[in-house]
């Protein structure tokens, strides 16, 4: 069983496609594998992506005169998906889980079928063997009331019980595969709350993307100083950080993923080359974690080799990306020549395509 968490401590670097991808795309390429994705998000992103139903959305495609209104009316009945899992009972979400979780904090739950779905029941475009446990808006709300479970003085290992709480789950979900291979693709939401904690405390690797420039930058030295207590150009990240989550994990002795993939996702490229701008920005980052190899070896999933070395660059091609994930178009399934995208026809070039999914190809051959 591995587990990969895809997490930045900064928003819109692409976490939620690159899981969308990553998943659709492993699962299609190894059949006898279950895929599981975790929606630890309360947007909920990437289980619009897998929920939508492209057949519905390719059909009303074929009138190029389809007004604003009824594409909104095709688009929200297909994210009405969500709020029917929502409205089961127990809600069939990552927050339904949670619930139960709640009512008994540290009985570990073994039947877990109520909370995951098949997204190929509601997009046919999607391999069978793809599994989602799907987001949930109400997992903020619940947020509180995990934090305060988790310090409660009895047991003495409460915290490190409610922070086990989706490893649970992963273990109870790779119970369910029995003698085939499972894969567990967890989506976190850009902040460090209590329930991105849950998702990293499964996971035992982190793949992290950015977008070359230095807010992503400094997002991911926030994401070495929160889960590992190192600062790396600030003295004062590093004696704050040994105080909070990366210390008590390691007191605890709460595993933390390994960093495994880096992902400069979206590059301006200019005759197949990035932009100055952007190769000086993803340069800096990599002497950055080169130099942090350094001293600290044991946080990256492949200690021998250097972070630089496990660099994927993914082209910005926004117009692919939309049509992926505005109809839940896997990336193999998507193809050349005019789409339409609310009544309006965007056009997919080849050459630009081919290189975005030999890009996209080459990350999902990372995992």
């Amino acid at each position: 069983m591995t587990a990969y968490a895809f997490w930045n401590n900064k928003g819109g670097v692409g976490k939620s496609f690159l899981s969308f991808v990553a998943a659709t795309e492993y699962a299609r390429t190894y059949p006898d594998t279950d895929v599981y994705v975790i929606d630890l998000c309360p947007q909920a992103n990437v289980s619009e992506m897998l929920l939508l139903n492209s057949d519905i959305l390719t059909n009303s495609d074929d009138n190029d005169e389809v007004s604003d209104d009824e594409n909104y009316n095709v688009i929200h009945k297909n994210y009405d998906v969500i709020n029917k899992l929502i409205g089961q009972t127990p809600r069939a979400t990552v927050a339904g889980y949670i619930e139960a979780r709640l009512n008994s904090p540290f009985r570990v739950i073994e039947n877990v079928s109520p909370y995951f779905c098949h997204p190929k029941d509601f997009n046919s475009r999607l391999p069978g063997n793809l599994r989602l446990v799907c987001g949930d808006y109400l997992l903020e709300i619940l947020s509180e009331a995990i934090r305060q479970t988790s310090q409660l003085a009895i047991p003495v290992d409460a915290w490190k019980q409610v922070l086990s709480w989706i490893k649970d789950l992963t273990s109870a979900l790779r119970k369910r595969s029995g003698n085939r291979d499972a894969l567990f693709i967890i989506d976190c939401n850009p902040s460090f709350a209590i329930y991105t904690q849950l998702a990293l405390a499964a996971a035992e690797n982190l793949i992290i993307p950015f977008t070359p420039d230095d807010s992503s930058r400094r997002a991911l030295e926030n994401v070495v100083a929160l889960l590992y207590g190192h600062g790396i150009s600030d003295p004062k990240i590093d004696t704050y950080a040994r105080i909070n989550f990366a210390n008590r994990a390691k007191e605890k002795e709460l595993d933390v993923p390994k960093l495994h993939t880096f992902v400069s996702n979206r590059v301006t490229l200019y005759g197949r080359k990035a932009s100055k701008a952007f190769k000086a920005v993803n340069e800096s980052i990599k002497v950055t974690l080169d130099e942090l190899h350094k001293k600290h070896r044991q946080i990256y999933a492949t200690p021998k080799d250097s972070p630089s070395q496990r660099f994927i660059e993914i082209p910005d091609y926004h117009s692919a990306c939309v049509i992926m994930t505005l109809k839940g178009i896997p990336l193999n399934d998507l193809q050349a020549g005019p789409n339409m995208v609310h009544g309006k026809q965007v056009q997919l070039n080849p050459d630009p395509l081919n290189q975005y999914r030999k890009a996209l190809t080459e990350f999902v051959n990372c995992l």
